[in-house]
């Protein structure tokens, strides 16, 4: 790996993961990849995009619907890869894409568990976000625009999903304090708090490598 600072953000559904990384990255002056990761994976593995986002962050699918996604698939050859399932070509396309943008440059990288893929990179810093209930729910229901028990289903579901994805392919426990650097409860800190305890955690984290 380079001596390129990437910080991941892991989050749970309405805690503000999305735009603390955004906002963390615009004080850094380096790049933000969410969404945008998916675009990138799609470029350097010759999958669709539109691949990527049917399984963004979402457990494994029906081996049936994976038979059939297979016949859009492009790019490795192996016949060990063109036998997996969709979803773990998938997976293996935004893991390498997560190492490669590692090794080029520094970023924020939210989600897709972008920890698990950078565990061996010295100068990867690993945040959870979380946040009380009530806010998460306060804050799904501005953004969407939806009654306090739609957000509740998107909360539950969102966090499901992504708990499902990360423990499915990690060897961590998504959401787990034991698989990160540093777990900041954003209900406490706010955002801006949230960034500034990230730079200086990241600070240390790196003099103390040295």
């Amino acid at each position: 790996m380079g001596e390129h600072l990437v910080i991941t953000i892991g989050r749970h559904c309405g805690a503000k993961g999305n735009v603390i990384g955004r906002k963390l990255a615009e004080v850094m002056g380096v790049k933000c990849y969410n969404k945008e990761l998916l675009a990138e994976a799609a470029k350097h593995s010759g999958l669709c995009e539109e691949l990527f986002e049917t399984h963004d962050e979402r457990p494994t699918n029906s081996f049936l619907y994976s038979l059939v996604m297979d016949t859009y698939s492009l790019g490795y050859t192996t016949s060990a890869y063109m036998d997996m399932p969709i979803n773990h070509k998938i997976f293996l396309a935004q893991f390498d894409t997560i190492k490669k943008l590692a090794s080029e440059e520094s970023c924020v990288i939210v989600g897709r568990c972008a920890d698990y893929a950078l565990a061996d990179d010295p100068n990867a810093v690993t945040v959870f976000i979380t946040g009380y209930e009530g806010d998460r729910l306060a804050y799904l229901k501005e953004l969407y625009n939806v009654t306090e028990g739609k957000a509740r289903d998107i909360m539950i579901k969102t966090d499901k999903q992504r708990a499902s994805y990360y423990n499915y392919y990690a060897s961590k426990k998504w959401g787990d304090a034991k698989s990160y650097d540093l777990c900041i409860n954003s209900s406490v800190t706010g955002v801006d708090g949230a960034v500034q305890i990230i730079q200086e955690f990241a600070k240390i984290k790196l003099a103390n490598k040295r």
